[in-house]
């Protein structure tokens, strides 16, 4: 039975072509998901996707578990035909200048978002796989996307503050970031998911962005939170029946 569902899983999954994006010494192995019947003459959503801190590695594998199939389904390669990568992030990195500690007396960990700075190795790849992207194959450049779950939640609040005027909508879940990068954030559409029972990244670092978000005119802002759902809010953020269909009517 076991033999069996791996083999259903990288059935599912070997659509996504492993790729590596090398810059100098650094490497960044990715999997890239193409529409079916990719046509160069025409012009494709670009969907990134930044895993959690329990999907790092240098596997190209394992940064898949979550979320790949979103984008499998039948429903979704034929209502939304996009361009998905999936890159992953080595153990000893992050995709987020973040620093975390645990709080004596509440036994719950705390985040502090650090902005000022270079972006961590990992997301400075990310960043410079995102331009290739968009330049080798066709991507609309109104529709480029970024989504990603734990520690690929704090990276895509990161990734949109560090390349202004490219995100058109984001989906960060269970992440978080720094209230004061807000303004920076008001030009890209947001959906942001939390588990309420979350005790890895608490509720309190979505609903502090979601609040200083909601104060800036003109942002566009969802917040999802599940009662009794803990870290795996991904689950039912990847249920959402409507997920899909709000992410690619944004358009920049």
């Amino acid at each position: 039975m076991v033999c069996l569902c791996l083999g259903a899983t990288a059935q599912d999954t070997s659509l996504y072509q492993r790729r590596r994006y090398v810059v100098a010494a650094d490497t960044l192995p990715y999997r890239l998901l193409l529409p079916a019947n990719y046509d160069a003459g025409k012009t494709y959503p670009l969907v990134v996707f930044l895993h959690g801190a329990g999907e790092r590695g240098t596997d190209n594998n394992l940064q898949l578990i979550h979320g790949a199939k979103l984008f499998l389904q039948p429903r979704s390669r034929d209502s939304f035909p996009a361009i998905v990568v999936m890159p992953q992030c080595r153990a000893t990195d992050f995709w987020s200048n973040v620093q975390m500690a645990t709080d004596p007396a509440t036994k719950q960990r705390q985040f502090n978002f650090v902005t000022e700075g270079e972006p961590t190795p990992a997301l400075a790849l990310v960043m410079g796989l995102t331009r290739q992207l968009m330049a080798d194959y066709a991507v609309n450049p109104a529709q480029v996307y970024v989504m990603g779950l734990s520690m690929g939640g704090m990276g895509t609040f990161e990734l949109v503050r560090r390349m202004p005027g490219v995100f058109a909508a984001a989906v960060p879940i269970c992440g978080g970031a720094n209230p004061a990068t807000a303004p920076a954030l008001k030009t890209t559409a947001w959906w942001i998911f939390h588990g309420e029972k979350d005790d890895v990244v608490p509720l309190k670092y979505s609903t502090d962005m979601v609040t200083a978000l909601s104060k800036i005119w003109g942002t566009d802002l969802q917040f999802t939170s599940y009662p009794g759902v803990g870290h795996n809010s991904w689950d039912p953020a990847f249920a959402e029946p409507q997920l899909l269909r709000w992410l690619f009517s944004k358009r920049r």
